[in-house]
């Protein structure tokens, strides 16, 4: 998984405006962190004289002054995503959200525990002498976008970006959607209109129930409500597919709590009242576990106005949640049992460690060929100018028959070697994924683990202290 931040370069003051710019362009150059610079490369501009050309085209259009330039970072999750992976992604990156127009220079550090990429483009374009223009909310419907289909090609996890909202949403969340907590509203408006639903026979019922519970409502031509506290209403088909004015009147029909309970919803503040009551007699650690749900069900009194103020407590709830379905969800009773579960699941990590490292090598030995055929897509456009009677491309022409010849000669033909790739690279995805929820779940069983083991030893010293002083207490004979 990679994510994309946006940053800006500004002016420095009259006596040297683009200092700034020159400094994070030495800075991403460096040879220390790009392998000696075999990850650095640009685009319209020689990486050594970047600074210089960004200059002359600022100085040809006089627009020397004020935003000099934009400074793009692309961090990876994986620990074990290639440099050269990583170096490829920021290509395609820049080329397609840059196009043909500036001058820019990229590269890739991998000194650090988490490979990154930094792309610095000139404010000016080139071609039309205009600046670069960041709209609001750019970085949700363009930029993260190009970043997780890149990512998705590469066989790497993508960001869900209205998840990522919540951590980054000044990148694409004007200030009064952060104001009013919309992302933090969304699960408790789901929560109160799934348990209107449950107990509504008809839609005007389900209306007057949310009205009862201080909501107001507005029905134009989508259905919209708005919780006490609240500044602005939010349209109900905002909050997923099952949430539609339509929707709701089917679900009014259907549901009852049995058909929602067996509904596989992860958000614990999404779930009915009912979610939780013990469908089979619970035993030993599940006892306890279920106990802290309930304990923390004590959110749901809490004023809505002043959600921000207990967000380590939806955290809480949601790692109760969780804990309490991974014992029921496998069957543990028992410490023993929860402590073989979780070997169990080091041995399924390393288990697929070891077919990612199988993966990495299988990638490794086809390289040769996806780097040619990566050669021959980027000349593909020039080529099939040239067999459209174009002969300026002449020379591209035959570079790209070059390259089929040398696939051929090894037995392939370019859309087989994007087959294996495009193969290996699904693989890799999929391996990704089952690493993520084995060690998600390795991470639930030995916390769960901890505390419990600190809970015994904590009442066996508690025993013994009253041992003692039972001891004390009893007359000498």
């Amino acid at each position: 998984m990679a994510i994309t931040k946006i940053l800006t370069i500004n002016d420095c003051g009259r006596k040297f405006a683009g200092r700034h710019l020159q400094t994070a362009i030495t800075y991403i150059i460096d040879p220390n962190k790009t392998q000696n610079m075999r990850y650095v490369t640009g685009i319209n501009c020689q990486p050594e004289k970047a600074f210089d050309q960004m200059l002359a085209t600022k100085q040809k259009f006089g627009k020397t002054d004020k935003r000099q330039g934009y400074h793009i970072i692309i961090s990876f999750e994986e620990e074990d995503v290639e440099p050269g992976t990583a170096f490829k992604i920021i290509r395609k990156f820049a080329e397609e959200y840059l196009g043909q127009g500036y001058e820019a220079i990229y590269a890739v550090h991998d000194n650090t525990a988490h490979t990154h990429g930094h792309i610095i483009f000139n404010s000016v374009n080139g071609i039309t002498g205009r600046k670069y223009r960041y709209e609001k909310g750019d970085w949700a419907k363009v930029i993260q976008p190009i970043t997780n289909r890149l990512c998705e090609k590469y066989g790497l996890a993508t960001m869900e970006i209205e998840m990522a909202g919540q951590h980054k949403n000044e990148y694409y969340k004007d200030w009064n959607e952060f104001r009013d907590g919309k992302l933090i509203w969304r699960d408790m408006i789901r929560r109160d209109l799934d348990a209107c639903i449950l107990q509504s026979d008809e839609m005007e019922e389900f209306l007057d129930m949310l009205k009862e519970m201080g909501y107001e409502i507005k029905q134009n031509k989508y259905l919209a409500v708005k919780p006490p506290g609240m500044q602005r209403y939010c349209r109900c088909k905002s909050l997923g597919d099952e949430y539609t004015e339509d929707r709701i009147e089917q679900r009014i029909a259907l549901e009852d709590l049995k058909s929602y309970a067996n509904r596989s919803e992860k958000g614990l503040l999404t779930v009915a009242e009912d979610e939780f009551l013990p469908r089979t007699k619970l035993t030993g650690i599940q006892k306890t576990y279920y106990a802290k749900v309930c304990r923390n069900r004590k959110l749901k009194r809490l004023p809505y106005s002043k959600a921000w103020q207990y967000k380590n407590e939806i955290r809480k709830l949601n790692e109760c949640h969780e804990q309490y379905m991974f014992l029921v969800e496998n069957e543990i009773h028992t410490l023993p049992e929860l402590v073989a579960a979780c070997s169990n699941l080091k041995e399924k990590e390393a288990e697929s460690r070891r077919e990612r490292r199988s993966l990495s090598k299988e990638e490794k030995r086809f390289s040769g060929l996806f780097r040619t055929a990566e050669e021959m897509e980027q000349l593909q456009p020039a080529y099939h100018s040239y067999l459209e009677g174009d002969e300026f491309f002449e020379k591209e022409y035959h570079a790209y028959e070059s390259l089929k010849e040398k696939l051929k000669e090894q037995g392939y033909t370019k859309d087989q070697v994007d087959m294996i790739q495009n193969g290996i690279h699904n693989r890799i995805a999929e391996n990704y994924e089952k690493r993520q929820a084995v060690h998600r779940r390795r991470v639930i069983a030995e916390k769960m683990i901890t505390e419990l083991t600190d809970r015994m030893e904590k009442q066996r010293e508690q025993n013994m202290l009253e041992n003692r002083e039972r001891e004390t207490r009893q007359p000498k004979r």
